[in-house]
């Protein structure tokens, strides 16, 4: 099996779980990213991504325009209950979108793919943000993908 959109090797039961999170996105059903785990959900739309992390809004109509999700870490939603956790919930995904345009600004490219990659770093262990690949990291910041492969390996030799 693998991710639509980017190629990504994934097992059935991860298939599954994107399939159905594409499929609550498409009813246009609010859910909410666990805010007590390191997780999140990579939002690809038609010429970027965005990230959702901890405790951020997705779906309703945020989303509509997803055309494919990526789990980050051990991925849990919830469904807000009061209208407190979706206000909540909401003004946690705009700061998300804040951070993710606080690097984007930068107008140096390398800059930009080696503070996401830091950032995803810091948010998850090492080992996650290995597997996301550099497309993804590249349509959350708007870098192309060989620059973040660049910065990569150079980061890489750095920590050697």
């Amino acid at each position: 099996m693998s991710n639509n959109l980017l190629s990504l090797e994934v097992t059935a039961k991860q298939q599954q779980q994107i399939d159905d999170i594409l499929q609550s996105l498409q009813d246009k059903q609010l859910l909410v990213i666990n805010p007590r785990r390191k997780n999140g959900l990579i939002l690809y739309k038609s010429h970027h991504a965005e990230f959702a992390g901890p405790g951020a809004a997705i779906g309703a109509n945020f989303d509509d325009d997803v055309i494919d999700v990526l789990p980050v870490g051990k991925l849990s939603l919830t469904i807000p209950k009061t209208s407190q956790e979706r206000i909540k919930s909401y003004l946690i995904r705009r700061q998300w979108v804040k951070l993710a345009k606080q690097i984007s600004d930068n107008a140096i490219p390398q800059q930009r793919a080696q503070v996401i990659l830091n950032q995803f770093e810091h948010w998850f262990e090492l080992d996650t943000a290995t597997l996301l690949p550099d497309e993804t990291f590249g349509l959350l910041v708007g870098v192309l993908p060989q620059t973040m492969k660049k910065v990569r390996s150079e980061s890489e030799l750095l920590s050697h």
